[in-house]
Order: C-alpha cells, then structure tokens, then sequence
C-alpha cells in the first residue's frame, strides 16, 4: 500500500509539474515581417533559455493579430499598425503598450521599373502615378499593418485601386513578395521582410525615405481583467526582457546579408 500510495503521490507530481511548465507557455501573436525576416528565430531562443519556457509564436497581419487578443487567445500581440493598437488600448482589450523597434515602409518593384517609380521621392505621388493602371500592383489584401499603410496611401492618393492591374492577395508579406517577382509587379513591404526575400525575388527599391513611410513596432499585454485566465505575468516578463538592454541589444545584432533591419526604441 505504501508504495502505492508513494506511486500515485509521484505521478501526481509529475502531472502538477508538467501543468505547471505548460501555464509558463507565452502566446504571441505577432506580424509576419517579424517571422519573415528571421527575427524571432534568433531573440526567442534568448529569452527562452532565461524564461525557461517557450514563447508560441501565431504569424499573422497585425489586425488578425490583435483579433486573436481581443479573443483572449494569446497573452501578448507584436505588432505595427499604431492607430490600430491605440484603438486596441482604448477598447480595453490591451494594456502597456511598449515601443519595441522600428524600420520603414519601402516600395519595391521589377528591376525594369516600367511604372517609373524610381523618380518618385514622394509614396503619395507614387501611389497617384500608379493608380493610373499601367502596372501590376500586388496587394497584401490582409488587414495587415501593411496593407492598412498601404491603403492610407491610396486614401491620399485620391485613388480607388481596381481593376485587372489591382491584385489582392489575401496573403503574407513573404507571399506576396514572392508574387510580385513572379508576376513583375508591384508591392509595399516593410524592409526587414524584404530584406530576407530580395534574393529570391529579383525585386528592387524604386521608392524609399518619405517620412510617411516610417513603421513603428508595439508589443501590447492583453488585459487580464478582460480574460483573468492569460498569462498575463508572462506576457509582462517578455515585455520586460524585450524593451530591457538585452533585448534591444539583439534586435539591433540582427541582420540579413550585413544590413541591419530593425532599430530599438524602447525608451525613445
């Protein structure tokens, strides 16, 4: 009886323990450019090995994203879509809203450039110009942070796209890249994503360095008095770590092919 007892008391640990190491799990759901460009493959396992857990990553646009915390199906959302998270915040699905990083938005296109983008210095007059139907424009057609600048842009332009030139795809940034190439069109990507897809896509930058092309990056904890049951002190933990020296430090580490993609601004 005493080794029963003894037996069943250690399974009964094992079992704590293993629920134990499951709730330290972190939900994240983040943009794809994050995932894309390779960045999370090299800062979560630093965090990891601190943490002793794992971070699950969800790579989406950054409106599902934000979707899936209004849910309560992740604990914390790394994002770029600033009016969005802000709307986020106020409805009360989020809560300490962190800058992270940043880069920028970039217009990239065959290297024919047939539209004449690369005389363009302005994004709006590029859009304009582009509106005018002569070359494919593939778009992310995703409620990604993407695709809501990129409508913005239209929105500015004064421009309805539609049309046989018009292509939404529905798709992430690394896909649509990859269509673009393909069908030697257009598209607006964040630069980090490019910057992992250039190879394969023959694609180049025709228009860069507006300034309403700056793209921002948010890491938001969603509410626990909304979903009392998230892991909520984990999410607080890889805000802490992400927006803390070490973690700034290996965002600015990280690069593809020597160019630096993303830049820290916790702080800033």
């Amino acid at each position: 009886m005493r080794r029963i007892f003894v037996a069943c008391a250690l399974s009964a640990l094992t079992l704590v323990a293993m629920g134990s190491a499951v709730a330290r799990d972190i939900r994240m759901a983040t943009t794809t450019s994050t995932d894309n460009s390779g960045l999370l493959k090299v800062l979560l396992p630093i965090y990891e090995a601190k943490c002793n857990c794992k971070v699950q990553v969800i790579s989406v646009g950054s409106g599902k994203a934000m979707e899936l915390g209004k849910n309560g199906d992740v604990d914390v959302v790394l994002v770029h879509a600033r009016e969005s998270e802000d709307k986020f915040i106020a409805e009360g699905h989020g809560v300490n809203r962190r800058d992270v990083m940043y880069n920028d938005f970039i217009l990239v296109g065959p290297q024919s450039d047939p539209a004449g983008m690369k005389k363009q210095k302005s994004i709006i007059d590029a859009f304009r110009q582009l509106g005018a139907g002569k070359s494919r424009f593939i778009s992310r057609g995703d409620n990604s942070g993407t695709d809501q600048m990129e409508k913005s842009y239209w929105k500015q332009a004064d421009v309805v796209p539609k049309g046989a030139w018009f292509v939404s795809a529905g798709l992430g940034m690394g896909e649509v890249l990859t269509m673009a190439g393909e069908m030697q069109g257009y598209t607006l990507s964040d630069r980090a994503t490019y910057g992992a897809y250039r190879d394969k896509t023959g694609l180049e930058i025709v228009v860069a360095g507006d300034p309403k092309m700056f793209n921002p990056y948010g890491i938001i904890a969603v509410n626990p008095k909304k979903y009392p049951t998230i892991n909520y002190d984990g999410a607080m933990d890889l805000i802490a770590w992400i927006t803390a020296p070490e973690g700034q430090k290996a965002i600015a580490a990280f690069k593809v092919n020597g160019e630096q993609l993303f830049f820290p601004s916790a702080g800033k």
